[in-house]
């Protein structure tokens, strides 16, 4: 019988799912240098579909948890922006179905910037409902970034569309509101609600400074993000501080 070409071979890898595979046992038994390294290639990829598999279900464990304990709206909270010197405080508020599934999705910090973007456009199309809020850098002078903080995760629930959550899953924070809560630290990388905020706010966020980055390209706020890099500090020294710098930072202030 001919042997299968490597362009064969690989297009018949995509659809073997198991090693008892009968057309698997078969590329096993072909010594050609090419084809075992291509079903070694097929057991790294197996090997990282199966870590992200388990992952999402170690993050779908609150969840699953608290649907046992009678609450279907369950909303995972958190915000992004707490520590730069510029540009707002944004939270995100997500409500997921049961069945949804995301492999890969895990705090945003985590990710690269093109799988923010891909996994907020697969988050805001899945979600029984989302919502965005923000507290600008006038406001954290004004009551301190926690609060701020507390704010925008306060306004991200009430920007949710026709659903009031029952329950909510907040990333380190509790928040002084009339809804059971449980706050995780480091929630983002333990609650795939939370990790689907996350995304949603980082994502919100960067998009709000790169446009600020348009009106004050001199600031270089598409680089930075807000926060206190060298580039941002001379910058500040160079062309003064905006209305969306956060004047009770103490980077900040020293510029004024």
């Amino acid at each position: 019988m001919k042997k299968k070409t490597m362009k064969e071979i690989k297009q018949l890898l995509t659809n073997i799912s198991s090693d008892e595979d009968p057309m698997m046992k078969d590329l096993l038994v072909d010594e050609r240098k090419g084809v075992q390294q291509l079903i070694k290639s097929w057991h790294n990829q197996q090997k990282k579909q199966d870590q992200l598999e388990h992952q999402f279900i170690r993050m779908m464990h609150y969840e699953r948890e608290n649907r046992q304990r009678g609450f279907m709206k369950i909303a995972g909270l958190d915000e992004v922006g707490r520590g730069p010197l510029a540009g707002p405080v944004v939270a995100a508020c997500v409500i997921l179905p049961e069945d949804f599934k995301l492999l890969g999705l895990t705090d945003s910090k985590k990710l690269s910037a093109k799988n923010r973007d891909l996994f907020y456009d697969k988050i805001i199309d899945g979600a029984v409902a989302v919502g965005i809020g923000e507290a600008s850098a006038k406001e954290i002078d004004e009551i301190n970034i926690l609060q701020a903080s507390k704010k925008a995760m306060i306004r991200a629930i009430e920007q949710l569309s026709d659903v009031t959550p029952d329950f909510l899953l907040v990333d380190a924070m509790e928040l002084p509101m009339n809804i059971p809560q449980q706050s995780l630290i480091k929630g983002d990388a333990k609650s795939i609600s939370i990790a689907a905020s996350s995304v949603i706010a980082k994502v919100t966020r960067d998009r709000y400074m790169e446009r600020l980055h348009n009106e004050y390209p001199m600031y270089h706020f598409d680089k930075h993000m807000g926060y206190g890099t060298e580039i941002h500090l001379r910058a500040m020294k160079e062309y003064g501080v905006l209305d969306e710098h956060r004047r009770s930072f103490a980077p900040v202030r020293a510029h004024l």
